[in-house]
């Protein structure tokens, strides 16, 4: 399971995790019963504290979306709890920022940005059959 951890954008690493974890969930990159890295595992490949990947676990158990089997680690629930609208939208918005970032960085007029974002919608529109 790859995650990422950014140390520069000021969220919490326990929270990025929680967002990617529910994020792969929401998308089919994970499935009910995939087994998540253990706390360890996790916490060696990020190279962060392991009570982060604890704090991150449990907060994703809280909310529904992994178990976990004593003994056995965590796994992705049978039945998860579908994300909320608003935290859906919370995933759209941070891609948003970074591309907007981008076009700043690049020196790309906000109106091209426009421009683009709608022929990108009307590409997605057409591969979708909308």
């Amino acid at each position: 399971m790859l995650i990422q951890i950014d140390l520069t954008n000021g969220v919490p690493i326990f929270l990025q995790i929680v967002r990617q974890v529910k994020y792969k969930v929401a998308v089919g990159a994970l499935m009910p019963g995939d087994q998540l890295p253990s706390v360890r595992q996790l916490a060696g490949d990020l190279r962060i504290n392991p009570n982060t990947v604890a704090k991150s676990y449990t907060e994703l158990e809280r909310a529904g979306i992994i178990v976990t089997k004593r003994g056995a680690g965590c796994f992705v629930a049978e039945k998860t709890v579908i994300i909320e609208k608003e935290e859906r939208l919370k995933i759209i918005a941070a891609h948003v920022d970074r591309a907007l970032t981008e076009a700043f960085h690049l020196d790309i007029p906000l109106k091209e940005v426009e421009t683009l974002f709608h022929q990108r919608m009307e590409h997605v529109k057409e591969r979708s059959g909308q």
